[in-house]
C-alpha cells in the first residue's frame, strides 16, 4: 500500500492563488469606489460650506449676489472670484478645493465655477439669463470639471433653492 505524503498538489495551490487574486482584485475595485464616493461627499460638503459662506455674504451685502467672474486662469490674476471673495465667510479655505481635483484648484485658486450671470442680482429677483426665475433651476456654483465620473452627476451643482444631486443648500426660506 502506497501512502500519500501530506501537502497540497500543484492544482490545489493554483486554485488557492487564483481565488486570492480574484478577492484582491474585487477588494481594489470596492476600495477605489469607496474612495471616489468619499471624495464626492466631501465635494458636496464643500459646496454646502460655500453656500453657507455665501449666505453670510448676502446678509452683509443686502441680499445682493457678489459681483464675481466665473473663474480666473491663474491665482496671480487680480480678479474677484469665489475664493478671494468668500474666503472671509468660510471657516476653512480647503472648501475651495474638491478632493477629486488634482490640479485646477492649485493653479486657479478653486475647483468651482461661479455663475457670473447672477453677479449683482438681488436674491429676491434672482433669474438665470432672464429665462429661469425658479430657484430650483438656477445654478449658483459647480465643479469646474467632471471629477465624479462614478456618480450619477459627475459635475456637482449648487442651485439657488439649495437643491443638488447631493442636497447642497445655501439660500434659506427667509431669503426668498
Amino acid at each position: 500500500m502506497k501512502v500519500r505524503a501530506a501537502g497540497f498538489t500543484l492544482i490545489e495551490l493554483m486554485i488557492g492563488v487564483a481565488i486570492i487574486g480574484i478577492l484582491v482584485a474585487l477588494g481594489g475595485v470596492v476600495g477605489r469606489r469607496m474612495i471616489e464616493n468619499a471624495q464626492a461627499a466631501t465635494c458636496s460638503s464643500n459646496l454646502r460650506a460655500l453656500g453657507v459662506g455665501l449666505q453670510s455674504y448676502l446678509a452683509d451685502h443686502g441680499n445682493t449676489m457678489p459681483p464675481l467672474a466665473a473663474a480666473r486662469a491663474s491665482v496671480s490674476e487680480n480678479v474677484p472670484v469665489i475664493d478671494n471673495t468668500l474666503n472671509a465667510y468660510v471657516d476653512d479655505v480647503r472648501v475651495f478645493r474638491c478632493p477629486g481635483d488634482r490640479l485646477m484648484a492649485g493653479a486657479t485658486g478653486t475647483s468651482y465655477y461661479w455663475n457670473s450671470t447672477l453677479s449683482g442680482q438681488s436674491v429676491a429677483n434672482l433669474s438665470f439669463l432672464g429665462l429661469f426665475k425658479e430657484l430650483s433651476r438656477i445654478p449658483v456654483m459647480s465643479d469646474k470639471e467632471g471629477w465624479h465620473k462614478h456618480a450619477a452627476d459627475d459635475v456637482q451643482i449648487l442651485y439657488a433653492d439649495g437643491g443638488s444631486a447631493r442636497g447642497v443648500k445655501f439660500i434659506t426660506e427667509g431669503a426668498r
